[in-house]
């Protein structure tokens, strides 16, 4: 048996693992988590080189959202990601009959010939058809790899686009952006639910927990900075 002191002296691939958010005991996130009944589905695409990186917030993300769903990979098979854009919702009360519209959050930074928008204000596209259930569909990644996956899956192009604005200066301070006014993935899926459910208090505890996680995080970069150096 290791004790949690001597966790920081093991290869990681030895260290103890919390069974809910795969991070090492030393490291777990759960403590933060506040579980917040969504209205909206989530569903998150995440890079394969995100998944080990102590920095990223989508686990903490997922396990607030508890109907969010959560995949990895960075190009899809057409039939699997069109299962995942237009499955069944999976928020609770909503009929599996109901159709579900897909709609990718994300920048004008890498617009297509196809690319129209979502309006969160009308749940409207283009001022056109509305959306009555939307699914908030996210890509996990540094900009170039998001931007990657989105020009790879030529899917993710077709779907109406619902880009932020006049979002506050983003909290994630412990890892650099392509540009000063990017948000972290939670960050950014937590002022679009504010928007899409004209409800901004109840996402508070999502952008608290994602402070405590920043906060963590520094400690930890900082202790290992420490402990490296001998002090």
């Amino acid at each position: 048996m290791v004790s949690p002191l001597d966790q920081h002296a093991l290869p990681a691939s030895r260290r103890l693992l919390c069974p809910i958010c795969q991070r090492a005991m030393t490291a777990c996130i759960c403590h933060w988590t506040s579980p917040i009944d969504h209205a909206f589905d989530v569903l998150i695409l995440q890079h394969p080189l995100e998944v080990g990186n102590a920095k990223n917030s989508v686990r903490l993300l997922h396990l607030s959202l508890p109907a969010s769903k959560l995949v990895v990979g960075s190009v899809f098979d057409t039939d699997e990601l069109e299962a995942l854009l237009h499955g069944p919702s999976r928020l609770r009360n909503v009929s599996p009959s109901e159709k579900v519209h897909p709609v990718l959050l994300y920048t004008d930074d890498a617009s297509t010939s196809a690319t129209t928008y979502f309006d969160a204000r009308t749940m409207r596209v283009e001022g056109q058809e509305q959306f009555p259930r939307v699914r908030l569909v996210i890509l996990d990644g540094t900009w170039r790899k998001s931007r990657k996956m989105l020009f790879e899956n030529p899917t993710l192009q077709t779907l109406p686009r619902l880009v932020l604005s006049d979002t506050p200066a983003s909290r994630y301070t412990i890892r650099k952006s392509h540009k000063p006014e990017q948000l972290s993935t939670l960050e950014a899926v937590g002022y679009a639910l504010m928007q899409l459910e004209r409800n901004s208090e109840k996402y508070h505890p999502l952008l608290t927990a994602f402070d405590n996680f920043v906060l963590q995080q520094g400690y930890m970069r900082l202790h290992g900075q420490a402990v490296r150096r001998g002090e």
